[in-house]
Formats: C-alpha cells, structure tokens, sequence
C-alpha cells in the first residue's frame, strides 16, 4: 500500500514503500552555543514572557537535555542532519544544527541551508485563498465547479471542503500510475491538470463533508482558484502578497527542481527500486500548491507566528480576524484526542501549524499561542523509523522537554 495513504496529516510524500533504515550517521552538534549562531537567529521576539509559562525556561541544563534527546532520536531513527529553532519571547533562544547535510563530502548541517518544506507549502496556498476570500474574489461555501471544472462532484464540493481535507476527493499521489510516472523519472515536471488526471479517474472515497481524509488534490486545485481570481501565477502571487509583506526573503516557489545555494542534499528511499538517493535535484512540481515550497529556518521562525495569528510581523493584517476565526477552527481529524485540523492548518496539542515531509526531507513549523513559542525542526530524510515520519518523532521528543503539557504527538493511521 502507498507511503501517503499511512498518514493522517502527512507532508506531500511520494506513494511507494519504505526499504530498509539508513545505517546510523554521528549527529553531533554544529552549532553547540549561542556565540555559533547567526545574531537574527538567536534574538528572541519582542514582548514580555506570559506569567503562567506552561514552557520549561530555556536554561543551560533544559538546552543539554534537548541536545542529547535530539541526538538520540537522530540515531534511532538514522537522522543524516536535523536543525532546530526555539524562541519564547523572554527567554533564551535554542538554534542547533546536528549531524551532515552532505553524507559524501561531510558538510555540516548549519542553520542557514535552505530546505525543502513539502506540505507546509498547503499554509502559504491557503493564505492566499483567505485573502481572497477577504477580498470577497471567492466564498468559502462555494462550490469548487464555480471556478473550475471537470471536478467529480464539483457543484457539491466547496473550498471550505478542500481547505479542511472533508472533500472527499482521491489523492493524486496515491495513484499507482503517477507512483511509476514518478518514481521512473523524479527530474520529470508535472502540471496541474496532469496531477488532478490521477485523481479524477477514481470514484470520491465518500460524501463531501462526511469526514477528514487528507488529500493532495484538494490544494492543487485551490492553487488553481487562486491562479483563476487572482490572475497571477500562485508562486507570484505568494510572493507579492505573503513572503515580501513578511519579509521572508528565503522563501521560494520553484518552477522546476532549482535549489538556492546553500542547501542540505535530501535522502530518501522513495524510490522505483527502494534504495536510497539523493533527492535534492528532482523536480517537486508535483507537489506545486500542495508541497513545492522550499525555505530555511530563518524564514520559518518568520512564518510559525504569521500563520498561527493572521498578521504580518509588522502588525498588519495578513488575514482578517473573522477569516482566521475560521482559518483556526480544527475539528479532530484521527484517533488521537488534541488533535485536529482547520483551513490548511492543524492544532496538535495546543501546536498550531504544519509539518511537511517530500522525499529526502521533513519540517514542523509550529507555534504555542498560550506562551508565543516557535518551534521549528528541519531534516533532511523523510525515512520513516517504526512506521513513525522521523519529524514527528524528533519534536515530540523536544516538546516532551520544553512543554509536557503539549506533546507533539502527530496521530498516524496504516490503512493497509
């Protein structure tokens, strides 16, 4: 059975099974003290600390335990090279970087590589249809055949439904047809209308609305509702009205499989043959608005608050207040109690945000509104370890630390 029907909130992952783990790489730190971290990195965000902090401070002994829990999990879960980013307003900030972003030559991972976020990209798609939205262009209870057609059910299907992955609608990327397309040929582009080809030639798993089951195919075609509304091309469009506004001047939409310099190389065994590659030069346009995104961590650390409040660093509304009342309202999606998800967006314990997960590397971009903490880690392998994505056990791990009272505790669902 496919990778990406074993998840229930998993990045835009490829559909093919998992090999054998990696053989165990060192993941000593490379940025062991704040004197080895970029001075934007380490500053903490303005403000004053909550009173009532359910997050341990950042003391010199919480920063050891998180640094031997993160190495840890790096040699379980076989982790080439993991950084991680915490900031509470008050407090210390946490940046290390573990282990290698090149298993050939040797590099080290550091804080500034620029990495590939996968399903995170499904925040910055959604923002743009909330301003839409704000701007009165589209309506969230409107049918997706309002804007686009040949959509099975498109007169039933709303863009409320393909926000929240209630759609119904088949998953691309677990068609076994688009699996050997993939796989046979990883550099190869893939446009929209081809990946939602894939999709349309199978039945809807159920009713509209009737339940969560997450879905590529929802978000390439909320990205081409973007497209249609707004008249420029999404990357563009993402560009003009979330990154500049944001300052997020690290973050990119590929058109094709460019990677900026520097960048960690990814590694995977998603793979036609199930051995492990390294995926950092294929082409994620079939990921596009579901999973194309590439950034690194200073940008993220931008993004974690934007996202979870609906307002630009500077105090400006990047979404109205009513639209992220809506944005932000997360029905449970699985098994597991706490956890849930909303418009593009999940609340996991109290952890507002996305995780992401392409082959050859993974994200969680987090952020806890009761202390105004981010959270971010970045891994450059998507090789599961136990049937568990490596992020989600790496930041549960460090959320066991710094927030017991808000595990990361991402639920996955095996489907066969």
């Amino acid at each position: 059975m496919s990778r990406t029907s074993a998840r229930l909130l998993r990045g835009a992952a490829v559909a093919v099974t998992v090999g054998t783990l990696l053989a165990p790489v060192a993941a000593g730190p490379v940025c062991a003290s704040p004197a080895l971290v970029p001075a934007a990195l380490a500053a903490d965000s303005p403000g004053p600390s909550p009173s009532t902090a359910p997050v341990r401070d950042l003391t010199p002994e919480v920063a050891r335990q998180l640094d031997a829990a993160v190495r840890k999990v790096m040699r379980e879960a076989s982790i080439p090279g993991a950084t991680v980013g915490i900031w509470t307003p008050g407090q210390p900030s946490y940046v290390r970087s573990f282990g290698v972003a090149d298993k050939s030559s040797g590099q080290r991972m550091a804080p500034d590589l620029y990495m590939r976020i996968g399903s995170e990209t499904k925040t910055f798609t959604v923002t743009a249809l909330l301003q839409l939205v704000d701007q009165k262009k589209v309506g969230l209870d409107d049918p997706i055949g309002t804007y686009i057609g040949g959509v099975p059910d498109e007169n039933r299907i709303t863009l409320r439904q393909l926000a929240d992955m209630r759609s119904g609608l088949y998953n691309y990327s677990e068609d076994p047809g688009f699996d050997k397309a993939l796989t046979s040929n990883p550099q190869r582009p893939f446009t929209p209308q081809q990946l939602l080809a894939y999709s349309f030639r199978h039945p809807l798993m159920f009713q509209p609305g009737q339940r969560f089951s997450y879905c590529n195919t929802n978000l390439i075609l909320l990205g081409l509702v973007v497209e249609k509304e707004s008249g420029q091309h999404l990357g563009d469009y993402i560009k003009q009205h979330v990154l500049d506004p944001a300052g997020m001047r690290h973050t990119v939409f590929p058109t094709g499989n460019e990677f900026p310099s520097p960048h960690a190389q990814g590694y995977t065994r998603q793979t036609a043959n199930g051995k492990e590659a390294d995926a950092a030069d294929w082409n994620p346009s079939w990921g596009w608005a579901a999973g194309a995104i590439i950034s690194n961590l200073r940008d993220l650390r931008t993004w974690a608050p934007t996202v979870a409040t609906g307002r630009f660093p500077d105090g400006t509304t990047m979404v109205s207040t009513a639209t992220q009342k809506q944005r932000l309202t997360t029905p449970q999606a699985g098994a597991v109690k706490g956890a849930g998800y909303g418009l593009g967006i999940f609340d996991v314990q109290g952890w507002i945000g996305h995780n992401g997960s392409l082959p050859g590397y993974e994200t969680v971009t987090v952020y806890l509104p009761s202390t105004r903490t981010t959270l971010v880690a970045l891994l450059n392998t998507d090789t599961d370890y136990r049937s568990r994505e490596p992020s989600t056990l790496l930041v549960e791990a460090i959320t066991k630390i710094i927030s017991p009272a808000h595990v990361y505790n991402l639920p996955v669902t095996r489907t066969g």
